[in-house]
């Protein structure tokens, strides 16, 4: 894995820093809402912020390619690219949930490098990078559960899964411990942090996963599609995160 450059890895936290400045005054506020092509809601503030670290990476990595959720991608070939999913959790900032979070990655040739997860309203954030991967100033780690039925396991939507898949996530509701629902990001950082086990999605995009990958591997999680492949900036969006990798061989049974 690169090592990256402590002076990204800080630049990485002032594009969040200033993301936070943007949602704050609009968190429980009035903002305009809009219905994208696919029906998902799109805020002003999803826009805003993607606007922000845009035009910081422009300034600052003139060389770096930007892929976000909300414009199209800019120098998407380029060796670094920063991928932005500004809001990830729209619904649950509409509606006054801080289970919303801003992702910053950075990959490199294609595969995640940093991972960032901010949660402006807590003032939480999770850092991933060369090795570690920090809960604010501090290193968190996932846990050891290699057992399915003793495994907290999240997703953010049954409803997310398509038919044919519908019976294998049954299947993990009714093995695990407890089930929970509704976390989007903030799940794979309570993973990352010891205290879910495994989270498991479908059609999820690169802005979407692309932080992540970091945030879990180093703080010794396992991350990959369905399949088992490493996930990288074209992966199929199908998301099998665990703490433990003997869970995740096991699990990796029932999906694949």
């Amino acid at each position: 894995m690169i090592q990256l450059d402590d002076r990204v890895i800080e630049f990485s936290e002032y594009l969040a820093d200033e993301a936070r400045n943007v949602v704050l005054p609009h968190y429980r506020n009035q903002f305009i809402v809009e219905d994208k092509a696919d029906s998902s809601p799109v805020t002003e503030v999803d826009k805003a912020v993607e606007n922000v670290i845009r035009k910081l990476v422009e300034n600052n990595y003139p060389e770096h390619g930007v892929i976000g959720e909300e414009y199209g991608p800019v120098r998407e070939n380029a060796e670094y690219v920063w991928v932005v999913d500004p809001i990830d959790g729209t619904k649950s900032f509409i509606t006054g949930r801080p289970l919303f979070g801003t992702l910053i990655s950075l990959v490199y040739k294609g595969v995640p490098v940093l991972g960032l997860i901010d949660q402006p309203v807590l003032r939480e954030r999770w850092l991933g990078a060369n090795g570690v991967t920090k809960f604010n100033t501090h290193k968190v780690y996932t846990r050891n559960c290699p057992e399915i039925e003793k495994a907290y396991f999240a997703t953010t939507s049954p409803f997310l899964f398509n038919y044919n898949d519908i019976p294998k996530i049954e299947r993990v509701t009714k093995a695990v411990k407890t089930t929970t629902y509704g976390g989007d990001c903030y799940s794979y950082a309570q993973l990352a942090m010891g205290l879910i086990d495994v989270v498991i999605e479908s059609g999820l995009k690169t802005y979407d996963f692309a932080a992540l990958v970091p945030v879990i591997e180093n703080a010794g999680g396992k991350i990959t599609d369905w399949s088992g492949n490493p996930i990288d900036i074209n992966s199929n969006g199908k998301i099998l995160a665990c703490g433990d990798p003997v869970l995740h061989a096991k699990l990796l049974d029932w999906l694949s």
